[in-house]
């Protein structure tokens, strides 16, 4: 018997996996293209919430079901209120995720298969790193319905350089697989049947390494870049100094010298 609407709407907007230090969110709204609604913005947080407090977790991959990674925000939930508060809740709930993507200790990839589009796009930029399959296809495209992709152009002015930033936002244009690895939008390009196992073996690098020095270092990396030049040397001088004070500072050290594997304590 074929699923029903009521199946459908009643399967979750996200679905869990953890294996070997590595949790997978994968969006599962493949028929409307993986939107961030507020339903599956409200999911997001809550499994990025719940992984902050979890150890186990050393990685979070962001995946997504059917043939597109994201196509942005739900534009028949968008316009299905007139009133300024809604849409103003909306944004904002869709800012703290992003934010919680930057903010976490965790390493967050985004797997990205077929199209990522306007708020989807701003996914894609908004976490650490990216893997995409050939197929795939980048734009920010609000401008094209009357809509310039404001907090998209947040992280993705932060990515590319702001002529490539700029002519994305303003023209809507869609940028290939092989484009958005020039731009710096992605990490690393592969076929796409080859776009799982790609990124987990991206994120088992991760695995393997100090999960004390990941998070002390993507913490700073961040942090940083919104200084001088004079204040974040200081800045990442003091953290390194925290970071070299370390169990697994030292480990890792005596570990090289003795031409042998570490153990990472995370402490």
């Amino acid at each position: 018997m074929g699923a029903t609407a009521n199946d459908v709407i009643e399967q979750p907007f996200l679905l869990r996996e953890a294996r070997d230090g590595i949790t997978t969110l994968t969006l599962n709204r493949p028929q409307q293209y993986n939107p961030l609604s507020s339903e599956m913005l409200s999911e997001l947080q809550q499994a990025l919430d719940d992984i902050a407090k979890d150890d186990s977790i050393r990685v979070i991959i962001i995946a997504a079901q059917g043939k597109a990674f994201c196509a942005g925000h739900d534009l028949k939930q968008m316009r299905s209120s007139e009133d300024r508060a809604f849409h103003q809740a909306l944004f904002e709930q869709c800012s703290r995720m992003m934010l919680t993507i930057n903010q976490i200790s965790k390493p967050v990839i985004a797997q990205v298969n077929g199209i990522a589009t306007a708020a989807g796009c701003q996914l894609v930029a908004a976490c650490d790193l990216a893997v995409a399959s050939e197929a795939s296809r980048f734009a920010v495209s609000g401008i094209n319905v009357g809509l310039f992709c404001s907090t998209p152009s947040v992280p993705l002015s932060r990515n590319l350089s702001r002529k490539q930033a700029m002519h994305m936002l303003l023209t809507g244009d869609f940028i290939d697989a092989q484009t958005a690895l020039d731009y710096g939008l992605v990490n690393q390009v592969v076929a796409d049947d080859e776009l799982e196992e790609a990124t987990r073996a991206m994120a088992q690098k991760i695995v393997a390494k100090s999960s004390l020095a990941i998070s002390l270092g993507k913490q700073m990396f961040y942090q940083q870049l919104n200084m001088g030049l004079a204040d974040a040397y200081e800045f990442a001088g003091e953290r390194m100094t925290c970071n070299m004070d370390s169990e697994d500072a030292r480990e890792g050290i005596d570990a090289f010298i003795e031409k042998r594997k570490p153990k990472w304590s995370g402490r």
